[in-house]
């Protein structure tokens, strides 16, 4: 009786708690949707042997590609409704329980590539990372305003990628068709001399609806499941631990925007800036944007780390103002002090 009920009410749930995986941050800059292939709406895909599940159904085109280099942390942002930022809504509600699961494939030239051609390989993911109670991955995304940070790895042969991520909502995956996909591919372009091109998997093929992981009553205790698709190169799965998974935020919700940047920023800290390469990951040649959509932060932050102060030259409003391999402005101007978000990247905020 129990189960009966509450898989009634995911039924009802599910239909106003879709989602859609729409910005990206790079080392802590925020590129908004400027490398997105957005989809045209939140629904998920059901079919795991239909090209939708690739990058979604009949994804928007993007011109931007966003630069990346290895060992970059890179985040990506989910939330039920198109360009909401908000944290005062779940990033994906109604039990939408499941894994997480983050893929790049290089392409030639990730504007024009066909996903479902591609060969995918894993970089990241998150399943049930607590059974004490059970705690899934899209908790993580609801607990941290949306978002899921993961690495690329540092040996990853240069050029450029799509890069996919997805959630795998279980919370009617009981019977075969009932697991919802939700997922997004980012254009990206990754720098540096890395040398590996690890061995990928097609999609659609690399998952059956009968996986374990994919047909699944999660309304009982588990304390194992199986995260559907090949292991993640490089990295591994949190393993499931018998004490509770901590939920408080590690995203810092108080620099959260309201708005969406559209066009790819020109100061991520590490990053090609270049919207395509000769897929030798030397930039080929084209007119990188000059402006970005800024956003400010809803709270002011105090600094916690101090940050160069001695510069002749200051930079704007919310500029980037310090960080490892940064050779711009290190003050801001009046108004405004230079706080460190990360190594890569500090940013002059309201004083």
């Amino acid at each position: 009786m129990y189960y009966s009920l509450f898989a009634a009410a995911c039924f009802v749930a599910s239909a106003s708690a879709h989602a859609t995986f729409q910005d990206l941050w790079i080392n802590g800059v925020d590129a908004g949707s400027s490398c997105v292939r957005l989809p045209l709406s939140n629904n998920p895909v059901t079919d795991v042997t239909s090209d939708d599940l690739t990058c979604n159904v009949t994804p928007t085109p993007s011109s931007g590609v966003c630069p990346v280099m290895p060992g970059d942390q890179v985040t990506v942002e989910m939330h039920q409704q198109p360009a909401d930022r908000s944290c005062a809504t779940q990033a994906i509600g109604g039990d939408h329980y499941g894994p997480i699961n983050i893929y790049l494939a290089p392409v030639d030239d990730a504007t024009t590539a066909d996903g479902p051609s591609a060969s995918w390989f894993k970089i990241s993911e998150i399943g049930l990372p607590s059974d004490n109670p059970d705690y899934w991955g899209t908790e993580v995304l609801n607990d941290n305003c949306g978002h899921y940070t993961f690495t690329i790895p540092s040996d990853i042969k240069p050029g450029n990628y799509l890069l996919r991520a997805e959630v795998i909502a279980l919370h009617v995956a009981s019977s075969v068709g009932g697991a919802q996909f939700y997922m997004s591919c980012y254009q990206i372009n990754i720098g540096g001399t890395g040398t590996v091109s690890p061995s990928g998997v097609s999609i659609p093929g690399a998952y059956s609806a009968t996986d374990p992981g994919i047909l699944i009553n999660i309304y009982q205790q588990l304390d194992t499941y199986e995260i559907p698709g090949p292991s993640p190169y490089a990295t591994t799965s949190p393993t499931v631990a018998a004490t509770p998974w901590p939920t408080t935020a590690t995203w810092d919700t108080a620099l959260q925007p309201s708005t969406v940047p559209t066009v790819v920023p020109t100061s991520i800290p590490g990053g090609v800036p270049s919207s395509s390469t000769d897929g030798s990951g030397t930039p080929s040649p084209t007119t990188v944007p000059t402006t970005v959509t800024t956003v400010a932060p809803s709270t002011t932050v105090t600094p916690t780390t101090s940050a160069p102060t001695s510069t002749t030259v200051a930079s704007g409003a919310y500029g980037q103002c310090g960080g490892i391999g940064w050779t711009g402005p290190s003050a801001c101007v009046v108004g405004f002090s230079c706080v460190v978000t990360n190594a890569y990247y500090s940013q002059c905020v309201p004083s």
